[in-house]
């Protein structure tokens, strides 16, 4: 195997670095065969604040991975969220070109470059065109309308557009930790390609993951990503709430998060009593348990009704029968399931990460989703032979690559 083979993805997250070494086997099983994580000082929810301790720790978690896979990254997938994410849905209408009215590759392109025809500031660029299904004269719901005929033919599309500066940080990071960016992949879309089943996306669900310093909302419907949204809250504010509330320092409030709280304070036994650090030299004092949740229950509802208010604006609640998928690491905090059931009223799961081998007691943690979901994207775009690498900020030619497999990958 040489380094050309691998897929590496990077998730550049507001408390860790991850990092996700993987490769395609002979049967054609996804193999991991590296991970690497490392603490993030850099960024402020999810965005680069402080450039050059975000590239130490892009290169802490590099060379753990590389240690472990005994390979060097060169390309990599990288994650990007925050809040200078936006997500829009678009339509393109063209007619067919061609005088025996059957639809091809260049028809595709054509629809699709005109549903991306949309006013957007100069200050953001696209980060992905979305294809949610097409219309043939007067068919609709269609998925892949290469070879059929037609005369008129439109696309409905969701894009995502990310802040200029924010994604040139990002780049810039990557590039002074000596790697190269094959692609900027939106995280919650490559978490669900590590955590959500083609069922779910087909039958419609809303994958939340819940990260350190943003919440990544996707919304799927019909095989395709109907709403995306990211939200300034995550699991920082819990422990920011935590340290405050119990008066105790900051490191030891995340330990406490970790190993004692609850989202849903109904859960939580009332005669259970745990030890609280003091601050400067204070003593430690005893509370019972219930204190614990009780401060952390409120930021959770928060957090869970922005995202309620996401599913409101989408028109898409009533569709979601799948439900609800949590990931990333806050979704191992104990009662986060049973408190997303109650504010979303639909079943919901903790995802874990599947569909490879090599190190699946560590990766099938929630928190290493987007990476996971990185590779396995890369892995597609490899598989098909696309790539999506940028010169500068503009996309190459290749863009739409070999169109019909590029359909595959997005309703599989």
């Amino acid at each position: 195997m040489h380094n050309d083979d691998l897929i590496v993805g990077v998730d550049i997250g507001t408390t860790k670095v991850c990092v996700v070494i993987a490769h395609l086997e002979e049967d054609g099983t996804t193999k991991i065969a590296g991970l690497g994580c490392s603490p993030s000082q850099g960024l402020r929810r999810g965005v680069v604040v402080d450039l050059e301790k975000t590239v130490q720790a892009i290169k802490q978690a590099v060379r753990d991975a590389e240690m472990m896979a005994g390979f060097k990254a060169k390309k990599v997938y990288v994650g990007i969220a925050g809040e200078h994410i936006r997500g829009l849905n678009s339509r393109g209408v063209v007619a067919v070109a061609n005088s025996d009215n059957e639809i091809k590759s260049r028809d595709i392109q054509r629809v699709l470059e005109a549903a991306k025809s949309v006013a957007i500031p100069q200050d953001r660029e696209i980060i992905h065109i979305l294809p949610q299904e097409f219309t043939v004269d007067d068919q609709n719901g269609i998925k892949d309308p290469s070879g059929m005929s037609g005369v008129r033919l439109e696309a409905e599309v969701h894009i995502v557009t990310s802040g200029v500066t924010s994604a040139q940080n990002l780049y810039k990071s990557i590039w002074m930790g000596d790697l190269e960016v094959e692609e900027l992949v939106l995280e919650s879309l490559a978490s669900s390609w590590a955590v959500m089943t083609p069922e779910e996306k087909e039958l419609g669900a809303v994958m939340i993951d819940l990260g350190g310093g943003t919440c990544d909302v996707a919304i799927f419907y019909d095989g395709a990503i109907r709403h995306t949204a990211v939200i300034g809250l995550g699991g920082k504010n819990v422990t920011s709430d935590i340290a405050i509330g119990l008066r105790t320092p900051v490191d030891q409030a995340e330990l406490l998060k970790k190993n004692y709280g609850c989202a849903l304070a109904t859960l939580v036994d009332a005669d259970e009593i745990i030890s609280v650090p003091g601050v400067g030299g204070r003593p430690a004092r005893e509370i019972s348990r219930t204190v614990l949740a009780g401060i952390i229950e409120p930021r959770m509802e928060e957090i869970f009704g922005m995202v309620h208010k996401e599913i409101k604006k989408s028109n898409l609640g009533p569709l979601l029968a799948a439900g609800a998928v949590l990931t990333g690491g806050g979704a191992l905090l104990q009662g986060s399931v049973e408190l997303a059931e109650q504010v979303f009223d639909m079943p919901a799961r903790v995802g874990h990460t599947f569909g490879y081998h090599g190190l699946e007691e560590i990766a099938q943690s929630p928190i290493y989703a987007t990476g996971v979901g990185l590779v396995r994207y890369g892995l597609s775009r490899s598989q098909n032979g696309q790539s999506f690498r940028k010169n500068g900020h503009k996309f190459n030619s290749n863009y739409f690559g070999k169109v019909k497999d590029w359909f595959n990958q997005y309703f599989n």
